[in-house]
């Protein structure tokens, strides 16, 4: 129901926000064509002026194109005496948002095919039940509803590796699997498990431990020193995932203070530390290349011992394969009819100028409040990371080019971008792959990790960069 509300919400306060910007605002008189048959890039023309009426020192700042950037409106001189007002549109309207969703689908159909049916060759040759052995221990505490040695431990812990080291398309697949298996010990199929809210709430905080996308865009960006955000997305994703794992806990009644659970968070923290130590002797180009090589080199080494391991077991390791693939390909086409939805519902906030609407006015709160502001042109990146990666991301480009790549918000954005998920992405994916509808406080958990994710962010940069 909790998911039911805010998808409703979304929809109704984007066409309500659409309906007084078409009657109120001078730019509003194509919202509406924008929400449904826009695209991104689009030219939405503003207003036309005579420049002869324009104030002397607005047409000095023209520059050597004829173009004055305003945040994201442009002034252009053309014709000598016109000065044409317009944006480019940020975001899809709902046809083209359509057409993304049904293509991100059809994109994961072969990754879900290759490490599913990978999947289906380690589970024939015993080495799912062998992985849940190992990590048994650990995750008989925060999963206590979860019978000791089932499958679906080893598919989560593979999921949490994938997302350690920044796999994130192989982390797909097997954090669907690992919910199929928790669907099977559900005993309300439509109402999501304290497991299944346990896991994905872990899995939506991002926990990363080399965020060498964004290094690479601030290399890009010509930041002096391309890692210096290294170790603050670290901790900041790290704290994020321990604080899900504490407001789940709480929900839940996990005692998290037990021995073995403070015994694999204490060893965690110190692999992470000794790999922080050492990345930070590592220039930005042998940063990428270690990254690189430890990401592909963990592929092959779980392809190469799936596969041994079931010579080994002497198991049809071909046929076993297809087996498991042909699953990928139905749970890819399960999951359109839920992406589809929450992307529609994310375009509409996006294309009506809510998201716009609420970032300033958080500036001006915060600027109302007499509080350091600098952090609020960072927050952006923040605020539609949930909605969208492919946005945050955008919003980050985007404000380390208005700012500056070592500005204190294109720093902040970089960190904000590294320090949780796409919380409503995931939520339709993995929901949808085992057509959960009543998701209980996932939801409400997730953001309230993100949130954790955020201030910890903002501590940070101004630690480190203040």
């Amino acid at each position: 129901m909790a998911l039911s509300r805010i998808w409703s919400a979304f929809i109704i306060i984007a066409i309500v926000v659409a309906g007084i910007k078409a009657l109120s605002s001078a730019d509003g008189k194509t919202v509406f064509m924008q929400m449904v048959t826009g695209k991104t890039g689009d030219t939405i023309k503003l207003k036309t002026t005579d420049s002869s009426a324009a104030d002397a020192a607005f047409l000095a700042r023209l520059d050597s194109n004829k173009v004055i950037t305003d945040g994201d409106n442009k002034t252009i001189r053309y014709q000598n005496s016109q000065l044409l007002s317009f944006r480019t549109q940020s975001a899809d309207g709902i046809v083209e948002t359509c057409q993304t969703a049904v293509t991100l689908c059809l994109r994961l159909i072969g990754f879900m095919a290759l490490f599913m049916g990978l999947m289906s060759i380690a589970e024939r040759a015993g080495g799912i039940r062998f992985l849940s052995k190992i990590i048994g221990p650990f995750f008989s505490r925060i999963f206590p509803e979860i019978p000791k040695g089932h499958p679906s431990m080893g598919h989560m812990t593979m999921n949490f590796s994938a997302n350690l080291l920044g796999l994130d398309n192989a982390a797909t697949p097997f954090g669907i699997k690992a919910m199929e298996s928790l669907q099977e010990l559900n005993p309300n199929k439509s109402v999501a498990s304290n497991p299944q809210i346990m896991f994905l709430c872990l899995h939506a905080s991002g926990l990363t431990l080399i965020p060498v996308s964004i290094i690479a865009l601030r290399s890009a960006a010509k930041a002096a020193n391309p890692m210096d955000i290294f170790i603050p997305c670290m901790i900041a994703t790290f704290v994020a995932t321990i604080a899900a794992m504490f407001i789940v806990s709480f929900r839940q009644k996990i005692n998290i203070f037990q021995p073995v659970i403070l015994g694999w968070i204490g060893g965690l923290s110190a692999i992470i530390a000794a790999l922080v130590v050492y990345i930070k002797s590592l220039d930005t180009d042998a940063v990428q290349l270690f990254s690189g090589n430890l990401s592909s080199g963990l592929i092959l080494l779980i392809f190469i011992a799936i596969v041994l391991g079931g010579l080994y077991k002497k198991i049809d390791v071909f046929d076993a394969f297809v087996e498991g693939a042909k699953g990928g390909f139905e749970t890819a086409v399960r999951i359109i009819p839920y992406l589809v939805g929450m992307l529609v519902a994310i375009s509409l906030l996006r294309t009506s100028g809510s998201f716009d609407m609420l970032i300033s006015g958080v500036k001006s709160l915060f600027a109302m409040m007499g509080t350091d502001t600098r952090f609020v042109d960072g927050l952006p990146t923040a605020l539609v990371k949930p909605f969208s990666g492919g946005a945050a991301r955008g919003m980050m480009v985007d404000t380390m080019k208005t700012y500056g790549a070592d500005s204190f918000a294109g720093r902040l954005s970089c960190v904000l971008q590294g320090s949780s998920d796409t919380t409503f992405y995931v939520i339709a994916v993995y929901f949808g792959a085992v057509s959960v509808k009543n998701t209980r406080y996932a939801v409400g958990a997730m953001l309230l990790a993100d949130l954790v994710g955020i201030i910890t962010s903002i501590l940070l940069c101004y630690f480190f960069f203040g």
